[in-house]
């Protein structure tokens, strides 16, 4: 641990604005034992600086300044939040033995609509309590259960929407899966027009 850190655990912080932003070789701590109630939390970071423990978010307002990567919220408490910003292959809920304080992970009555999602998962929560991006993001709902029927049709590119099989299968977990659809037109070989007509032939993907 470099001198230096910041580091906010054991208290609660109630109608705040916290600006998580640090120099080079700092990190920032969330938790664990902190609860953020009505505050206004700024994500200046990059994923790998900021390291994110058992925390409570209370009708917060979380904006994400820079793309958040890969970063896991599965120790957090979301509740009530509405978060923006762009976020690529994050995880929101419980996921159970990933990590240390995973039991704590959870995600509900929060609104996404200003988020830009893309391979993000939502794990072990009711999606029907969220508000989620419209087009250009889409979402799959019960993507585990819909699997076999996702891959039974042709879809454009390369693109596979879940993968049943092999070390990168779905999490039995997971009950919503998002993308954005500029994204993955660049990533499959194929476009957002073709994306989007061949979503729409599923009732269980929201867009």
């Amino acid at each position: 641990m470099w001198l230096g850190n910041i580091i906010y655990e054991d208290r609660e912080i109630e109608s705040e604005r916290l600006e998580l932003k640090a120099e080079t070789n700092r990190l920032i701590y969330l938790g664990p034992n902190l609860t953020l109630r009505r505050c206004t939390v700024v994500v200046r970071v990059p994923s790998s600086r900021l390291i994110l423990r058992p925390t409570n978010f209370i009708d917060c307002d979380i904006e994400v300044k820079q793309e958040l990567k890969n970063f896991s919220w599965t120790c957090a408490s979301l509740k009530g939040c509405r978060l923006k910003g762009r976020m690529f292959g994050c995880d929101f809920g419980a996921w159970p033995g990933y990590a240390n304080g995973w039991e704590h992970g959870k995600v509900e009555d929060c609104d996404f609509s200003e988020a830009r999602l893309d391979l993000c998962r939502f794990q072990s929560c009711d999606p029907r309590t969220l508000r989620l991006p419209r087009w250009p993001c889409f979402t799959i709902l019960d993507p585990v259960g819909r699997g076999h029927e996702l891959a039974r049709v042709e879809w454009p590119g390369s693109f596979r929407p879940v993968r049943m099989e092999g070390q990168s299968k779905e999490l039995p977990t997971t009950v919503a899966l998002c993308f954005y659809a500029p994204a993955v037109a660049k990533r499959s070989g194929t476009t957002e027009e073709e994306l989007k007509a061949a979503i729409e032939r599923f009732d269980f993907i929201f867009h």
